[in-house]
C-alpha cells in the first residue's frame, strides 16, 4: 500500500502541528489559534480607499489584511498605507501580493510583514504552450528561476518579512504543466520546488497554499502537499487555507465550506480566507463561524481504522451497486425530510423543487426538485408528482406497500423481522457509532446513515471505509438533522459534514434538515442539499459561477458585472462561466470553466471559451450580451421558462 498518510488520524480530531512563523505582531501556526484573513478591493494607489477598507476589515474581525501590488509604485505606496493605519492605531499585519513583478516583491518586502508570490508566474513562464524538457532543460529552468527568486529570499530575512508560497490550480507553469498535467501533483511541485530554494537558503518563514476553484482538486493538493513535506523531510509549514474564485452568496459560502471544512476536520489549517465575491468585511463572519467549530474539538472518540486504503490525493467514487436510482453511476439523490410535519397540500412541496399548476393540473419541477421526501409515520395525503417518491416508516408502509412511489424505512431490529420488504428498494436506517453488526443485506437495500455525533464528517468516513473494507457495496445515503444552529451556519456546517464525505467519492444520497423549534426551513435544506452536491461536484444542477472577490487589480465592477451575468445565465445548468476581474487568474482558472469573462485592461473585457481567448477588447457595455452570444453559438443555450407563479 502505497503511503497516504497526510493527518494525524482520520476519525480522531487533532489539528496539524507546524512551526510557527511570525507575521508581524500576529504569530502563525505552532499553538497559535487558526487565523481568519482577506484582502481589499481598491485600488492600491487609493491610499484613503484602501487605509478606510483595511480598518472595516480589521473591526469585523481581519487578523490579517492582503493588498495587491502589480508594480513599483503600489509596492512603495504600502508603505504609506501601513504609515496611515498605525497613525490610526491599527496595527494590523500587511501582506503584499504579487504576481509577475519580482521588483515589486523586493520593494514591498521592506514595507509588509508578508509577501505572497505565486509560483506559477513569479520567476517561471506561464504562456499557455505545451513544451517538451529534457531532464537537462528542466533543470536549467529552475536554475535560472532560483537566480531570480534567491534575491527575495535574502531581503526577507534582511526586514524579517514572511514569505506565503501560495500555488493556484489555474496558474501552473508551462514547465510544471510539461511534466507533472493540471494536477494537484503538479500544483505540489510547483510550491515545493520553491520550498527547497528556502531551505538551502536556510530560509523557515514561510506559509504555504494549495488553492483552486475545483474543491475535490484543492482538497488533494493541501493533502498531498502535506504527505510530500513529510516524505521529504522538510519543515511542516504552516497552511493558509482556500476556495479560490468560490462566487458569492449561498453557492459561495457552501463552496467554500466544503473544501476548507473538510480539511479543517483533517487538522489541516493555520489560516483561512473566504474568497467571496462581495465586499472583504463581509468574508469575515463566514470564516468565523467554520474557525470558531474547532475551538475545544478533539474529545469525540472513536476507534481508529485498521487500514485505510482509499487514495485521498484522486477522486474516486466507492464502487456500489445499482438499487433503483441510487449507487452505481447514478448522481447522489436528494432526500427531503418532512418526518416532522404533515403534507398538508400541495403548496407544502413548492419548497422542495415542485410547483403545481392548478389550471393545466400539471405539475412542474424545477432544477433543485428532491428525489425523495421522508415522511416518517405520517400518512401520505398528497398525490406526488410523478418525479417524487415517498418513504415511510416500515411500520406505516406495511399497510401502503401497494401505493405506487412509496418505499420503506426500516430499523436495523425491523429489517431483520420484516414480514414484508418492498421488491425493488428498502432503506436501512444505521445509527452510528454502530452498537451492533449489520443482518445480512439484500440487492435492494439503501443503507440511511446518521449520528448524534456534533461532528458527523469523521464518524460517517469511517464507517463507510469499513463498508469498503468489507467490500459491502450497498449505496449509502448521509443524513443529518441540524438544530442548535442559525440557519448561515447550517449551510456551512452542513457542507462540511456532508461534503467532507462527497467529495471523496464515499455518499450516494443527501438528507439534512435545518429546523428551529418554531419552524421548518424546508426550501434552506433543499437548496443547501443540491449546493452542497454542486460544490463537490457530483451533481450539477444549475449555473457554477467561478468568480473572483475582486482586488486592487481588478478592472471592472466586479459585483455589479457578476449580478449582470447571472441575471441572465442562471439558467444554464450545469454550464460553468468564469468571471475575473484582470489576467492574474482569469486565463489559468479557465481550466475550470467553460466560458469565460475577463477584464484585459481599462474598459477592455476578453472572452473565453475554455482556455483560449475568443474574443479580445471588447467594450463593457457589449462584452456580456457577447457572452450570451459566444455559448448560443456554442450549441449551450436554451431559452429561460417564464417564471411561475402560484397563480397560474
Amino acid at each position: 500500500m502505497k503511503n497516504h498518510l497526510y493527518c494525524h488520524s482520520l476519525t480522531q480530531y487533532k489539528r496539524r502541528k507546524t512551526i510557527e512563523v511570525k507575521i508581524g505582531n500576529t504569530t502563525l501556526g505552532g499553538n497559535n489559534p487558526i487565523r481568519v484573513q482577506s484582502m481589499t478591493t481598491c485600488n492600491t494607489m487609493d491610499t484613503d480607499c484602501t487605509v478606510k477598507q483595511s480598518i472595516r476589515m480589521v473591526e469585523a474581525g481581519c487578523e490579517y489584511v492582503r493588498i495587491t501590488a502589480p508594480g513599483i509604485r503600489e509596492a512603495e505606496n504600502l508603505k504609506v498605507i501601513k504609515q496611515a493605519l498605525v497613525a490610526q492605531g491599527i496595527n494590523v499585519p500587511l501582506v503584499a501580493d504579487i504576481h509577475y513583478t519580482p521588483n515589486a516583491a523586493m520593494e514591498a518586502a521592506k514595507y509588509v510583514d508578508k509577501v505572497r508570490i505565486n509560483p506559477g508566474n513569479y520567476a517561471d513562464k506561464k504562456k499557455f504552450e505545451t513544451l517538451e524538457y529534457t531532464d537537462a532543460s528542466y533543470q536549467e529552468e529552475i536554475e535560472r528561476m532560483e537566480e531570480k527568486f534567491v534575491p527575495l529570499i535574502s531581503q526577507c530575512k534582511k526586514y524579517n518579512t514572511a514569505l506565503r508560497i501560495g500555488t493556484n490550480h489555474g496558474s501552473l507553469s508551462d514547465r510544471i504543466l510539461s511534466r507533472y498535467g493540471d494536477t494537484p501533483m503538479g500544483m505540489v511541485e510547483s510550491a515545493l520546488e520553491f520550498v527547497r530554494i528556502c531551505e538551502a537558503q536556510e530560509f523557515y518563514n514561510i506559509v504555504l497554499s494549495m488553492k483552486a476553484s475545483n474543491t475535490r482538486v484543492m482538497v488533494q493538493a493541501y493533502r498531498l502537499l502535506v504527505n510530500k513535506l513529510e516524505e521529504e523531510g522538510l519543515k511542516p509549514y504552516p497552511l493558509h487555507l482556500g476556495v479560490t474564485e468560490a462566487g458569492d452568496g449561498e453557492d459561495g459560502r457552501i463552496k467554500s465550506s466544503v473544501g476548507i471544512g473538510t480539511l479543517l476536520e483533517d487538522g489541516l489549517g493555520d489560516t483561512i480566507r473566504v474568497s467571496l465575491t462581495e465586499e472583504p468585511e463581509l468574508e469575515m463572519p463566514v470564516a468565523e463561524a467554520m474557525v470558531k467549530r474547532y475551538a475545544g474539538y478533539g474529545n469525540q472518540k472513536m476507534d481508529e481504522l485498521p487500514i485505510y486504503d482509499k487514495n485521498p490525493f484522486e477522486y474516486a467514487a466507492r464502487e456500489t451497486h445499482a438499487v433503483l436510482d441510487f449507487g452505481a453511476e447514478a448522481s447522489p439523490r436528494v432526500i427531503a425530510n418532512f418526518k416532522s410535519q404533515e403534507l398538508k397540500n400541495t403548496e407544502s412541496l413548492h419548497s422542495i423543487g415542485y410547483r403545481y399548476i392548478q389550471a393545466t393540473d400539471k405539475w412542474i419541477s424545477l432544477d433543485t426538485a428532491a428525489d425523495y421526501i421522508y415522511l416518517g409515520k405520517n400518512n401520505l395525503t398528497v398525490e406526488l408528482p410523478s418525479g417524487l417518491k415517498a418513504i415511510l416508516d416500515s411500520t406505516v408502509w406495511s399497510n401502503k406497500r401497494f401505493i405506487n412511489n412509496t418505499y420503506p424505512l426500516f430499523t436495523i431490529k425491523e429489517y431483520a423481522q420484516a414480514a414484508y420488504k418492498h421488491e425493488s428498494l428498502n432503506f436501512l436506517l444505521v445509527n452510528l457509532p454502530l452498537k451492533q453488526e449489520l443482518p445480512p443485506l439484500d440487492t435492494q437495500t439503501v443503507l440511511v446513515l446518521t449520528t448524534d455525533a456534533s461532528h458527523p464528517m469523521p464518524v460517517f468516513r469511517q464507517f463507510m471505509l469499513g463498508l469498503m473494507h468489507q467490500q459491502i457495496t450497498a449505496p449509502v445515503v448521509l443524513a443529518h438533522s441540524y438544530k442548535n444552529s442559525t440557519p448561515s451556519d447550517f449551510q456551512l456546517f452542513a457542507a462540511t459534514d456532508v461534503g467532507g464525505v462527497l467529495i471523496d467519492g464515499l455518499g450516494n444520497g443527501i438528507m439534512i434538515k435545518y429546523a428551529s423549534d418554531t419552524c421548518n426551513y424546508n426550501e434552506l435544506s433543499n437548496n443547501t442539499a443540491f449546493g452542497i452536491l454542486q460544490a463537490a461536484r457530483t451533481r450539477m444542477s444549475k449555473t457554477e459561477y467561478i468568480s473572483c472577490p475582486s482586488c486592487g487589480r481588478t478592472l471592472f465592477d466586479l459585483q455589479l458585472t457578476t449580478a449582470k451575468i447571472k441575471e441572465k445565465t442562471d439558467h444554464l445548468k450545469g454550464v460553468k462561466i468564469g468571471i475575473m476581474g484582470c489576467i492574474v487568474n482569469g486565463p489559468g482558472e479557465m481550466a475550470d470553466a467553460d466560458y469565460g469573462y475577463v477584464g484585459a485592461g481599462v474598459e477592455k473585457i476578453s472572452l473565453y471559451k475554455g482556455q483560449e481567448v475568443v474574443q479580445k477588447g471588447l467594450k463593457p457595455e457589449v462584452a456580456v450580451d457577447a457572452l450570451i452570444q459566444l455559448i448560443k453559438d456554442d450549441g449551450r443555450w436554451v431559452e429561460p421558462e417564464e417564471p411561475i407563479t402560484n397563480n397560474q
